[in-house]
C-alpha cells in the first residue's frame, strides 16, 4: 500500500473511532440518565402513616414490608415508601397528611383510625388502605364491607366476641375474680358491641364490671388509683390506638405497680411488660394490607375491594410480669398460649 493511501486509511480509522467515542459519550450523557429517570418514574410511591410514632410500630412496619416482599416488592428497588409517624400530635398528623397528599402518591396506607379520618378529608382522590379499624362502617370510612365505595378500603379488626373470651381467661388465672375494671376509650365506636360480649360473660361468672374512660395519657394514673380504691381484682384493657400505643411500657408498669392482673387486646402491650393478651393479630393485618396495595397498583379501585375480616388471633403470656405481681399462671393456660415470654 502506498504511503498516502495508508495514512488516509489510518485517518479514516481515527475518525471512526472519534465518532464512536462521541456517540458513546452522548449516550452516556443523555441516554442513560433519561432512561434511569424514566425507570425511576415508573417505580410506584406509597405512603405509610401512623398517628403514633414509627418506633412504637416497628413490628407492624416489618410485617407490612414482609407482605410486600411476598408479592415481589422490594423497597428502594421496585417500590418507594414514605414512612411517617405523627407522635400522637393531631397538628403534626394533619401536616403529614398535607405533605403526603402533595407528593401525589399512588396509595396511602393508614395504620389507625386517626390517619384515615384526616386522609379522607384531604386526599379525596388518592386510594387509602386502612391496615386495621374496629368499625369502618360506623366510622364512616366505607359504605359497606362488601362494596366500600369511594377511595377507601382495608381490613377490619372488629371481633367483639373476643372480649368475652378475655374475661374467661382472666377468671382462669384469678379464680376469685369478683370485680373487673374495664378500661375503654370513649371515642371507640365499637364499645357498645364489645360491652354486649363482656357483660354476659362476666354475669355468667359472677363478676361485677367497673368501666373507666381513658381519653389520653393523663387519665392513666388516676384510673389505676381509682381501680385500686374500688378493690378491683383484675383489669381488661381495651383502650388502644393513639391513646395508648405510645405509652405501652408505662401502662404495663402501672399495672405491675398496682399488682393487678391485666389482659390486653394487643401482643405489643405484653412485649412492653404487660401480663397477657388475647386478640386479633395486628401484624397479620399489616402483612395482608400489602395485598390491597398490590391490587390497587395493578389497577383495582378501592371501592370495589371488599373489607376483609381478621383471620389470625394470638394469645401471649409474659411470665416475668406474672412473677412481678406474685401470680402463678396455671399450666393448662400456658399450654394454650401461642407465645410465652420468659
Amino acid at each position: 500500500m502506498k504511503t498516502g493511501t495508508r495514512q488516509q486509511a489510518i485517518g479514516n480509522s481515527n475518525k471512526h473511532q472519534l465518532l464512536r467515542f462521541v456517540f458513546c459519550a452522548l449516550v452516556l450523557a443523555l441516554g442513560f440518565p433519561a432512561a434511569a429517570a424514566q425507570q425511576l418514574a415508573k417505580i410506584p410511591r406509597i405512603g405509610w402513616i401512623t398517628g403514633a410514632s414509627l418506633a412504637s410500630n416497628i413490628r407492624r412496619i416489618e410485617a407490612f414490608r414482609g407482605g410486600l416482599r411476598e408479592l415481589g416488592y422490594i423497597e428502594g428497588k421496585n417500590i418507594a415508601i414514605e414512612w411517617r409517624g405523627a407522635d400522637s400530635n393531631p397538628d403534626r398528623l394533619r401536616a403529614i397528611i398535607a405533605e403526603l397528599t402533595n407528593l401525589k402518591l399512588e396509595v396511602i396506607v393508614a395504620a389507625g383510625g386517626a390517619p384515615v379520618r384526616e386522609a379522607k378529608k384531604a386526599a379525596v382522590t388518592i386510594p387509602i388502605v386502612f391496615a386495621q379499624d374496629p368499625d369502618p362502617i360506623g366510622n364512616g370510612f366505607v359504605a359497606s364491607l362488601s362494596r366500600p365505595g369511594g377511595n377507601i378500603t382495608g381490613l377490619s379488626r372488629l371481633a367483639p366476641e373476643l372480649s368475652g373470651k378475655q374475661v374467661e381467661l382472666l377468671h382462669e388465672i384469678v379464680p376469685k375474680l369478683a370485680r373487673l375494671a374495664v378500661f375503654i376509650s370513649p371515642s371507640n365506636r365499637a364499645n357498645a358491641q364489645v360491652s354486649k360480649e363482656i357483660e354476659p360473660a362476666a354475669a355468667a361468672l359472677g363478676i361485677k364490671l367497673q368501666y373507666f374512660d381513658v381519653s389520653d395519657a393523663n387519665d392513666f394514673e388516676p384510673s389505676f388509683r381509682e381501680t385500686t380504691k374500688g378493690k378491683a381484682d383484675a383489669i381488661l384493657w381495651l383502650a388502644g390506638g393513639e391513646v395508648a400505643s405510645p405509652h405501652r411500657r408505662k401502662i404495663a408498669e402501672l399495672a405491675v405497680k398496682s399488682r393487678l392482673p391485666t389482659i390486653y387486646e394487643q401482643a405489643a402491650f405484653v412485649e412492653a411488660g404487660g401480663l397477657m393478651s388475647y386478640g386479633v393479630s395486628f401484624t397479620d393485618l399489616d402483612r395482608r394490607a400489602a395485598t390491597y396495595v398490590d391490587k390497587i397498583l395493578k389497577g383495582a379501585k378501592p371501592g370495589d375491594l371488599p373489607v376483609e375480616q381478621p383471620k389470625k388471633f394470638e394469645f401471649v403470656i409474659n411470665l416475668k410480669a406474672a412473677k412481678q405481681i406474685g401470680l402463678t399462671i396455671p399450666q393448662s393456660v400456658l399450654y394454650r398460649a401461642d407465645r410465652v415470654i420468659r
